[in-house]
C-alpha cells in the first residue's frame, strides 16, 4: 500500500495535531554554588590561602558521603591588583577566586551543609538551584501524556467530521523543558553571606524548602482519516 502524500488525498484526508502536557514534580538534585576567596600583599600568600580555604570546603562537602551526588571545581582564578594612582605596574596585592558546585541528593543535608559552608572564611554559597536528573521518569511520563493528548485531539477531530483516525504517518517531538514552579526570570536563589569569627556560636541549619518543578513536553502527530460523508 503507497504512503499517502504528506499533504492529504480525498481518499487519505491528513489531520495534524499537536499534543502537550506540563506536570509537576518534585526535584531529584539541588545545586550549590560555592566561591572561595583570598586576599594577600603577595602572590605566594594568596595561592596558599586560596589553597587551604578550597580543601576546607572540599573535605567539608565529601563529608557528607552519599548525600552529595557531585563535585566539581569550575573558574579558578588569581590575579594581581594594581595601584590606582602612580606610574608603571606597581601591584598593592593578588586576590583569587575558586569555584565549586556541589550537587546534592539528599535535601536533609541542604540545609545543615549550606550554613557550614557559608561559616567558612571568606567563603560565598549561591543557590540552591533545583534539577530533576536528565533521566528522570518524570520527562519519560510527559512525553508518554503528550503522545497521548495528540491521539486524543485527532480522535476528537476526527468524531467531529463523523469519521475515525485511520493511520499515523509521523511523530515529532518537540522537545520540552524542566523549570521551577515559579516562572524561570523570577526564580528565587538564595544568597548566603557569613564572615564567621571564632566567638560565634554554630548557627542553626537553613531551612530550605524544595520548589516544585514543572515539566512540559509536546509533539507533533500527523494521522489520515477514513475519508469523511460531508
Amino acid at each position: 500500500m503507497a504512503t499517502p502524500a504528506a499533504h492529504g488525498t480525498p481518499d487519505a484526508p491528513l489531520l495534524l495535531v499537536r499534543g502537550e502536557t506540563t506536570l509537576e514534580a518534585d526535584p531529584e538534585i539541588a545545586r550549590l554554588g560555592i566561591t572561595v576567596t583570598a586576599r594577600g600583599r603577595d602572590r605566594r600568600t594568596t595561592l596558599d590561602d586560596l589553597t587551604r580555604r578550597n580543601a576546607q570546603v572540599l573535605d567539608l562537602v565529601r563529608s557528607y558521603g552519599d548525600a552529595v551526588a557531585e563535585v566539581s571545581t569550575g573558574a579558578v582564578s588569581v590575579a594581581p591588583e594594581l595601584a590606582p594612582h602612580g606610574r608603571g605596574e606597581r601591584v598593592r596585592g593578588h586576590h583569587g577566586h575558586v569555584h565549586v558546585t556541589a550537587a546534592l541528593t539528599d535535601f536533609t543535608a541542604l540545609g545543615d551543609l549550606a550554613t557550614r559552608l557559608a561559616g567558612l572564611d571568606l567563603t560565598r554559597v549561591d543557590g540552591p538551584w533545583w534539577e530533576l536528573r536528565p533521566d528522570s521518569p518524570v520527562h519519560r511520563e510527559a512525553r508518554r501524556q503528550a503522545v497521548r493528548d495528540a491521539v486524543r485531539r485527532a480522535t476528537e477531530y476526527a468524531e467531529a467530521l463523523g469519521t475515525s483516525v485511520a493511520a499515523l504517518i509521523e511523530l515529532a517531538d518537540l522537545g520540552g523543558e524542566a523549570t521551577g514552579g515559579r516562572p524561570q526570570g523570577t526564580l528565587e536563589r538564595r544568597a548566603l553571606r557569613r564572615a564567621a569569627s571564632p566567638e560565634d556560636a554554630a548557627p542553626e541549619p537553613l531551612d530550605l524548602e524544595p520548589e516544585r518543578m514543572r515539566v512540559r513536553a509536546e509533539v507533533r502527530a500527523q494521522f489520515t482519516m477514513v475519508p469523511p460523508h460531508l
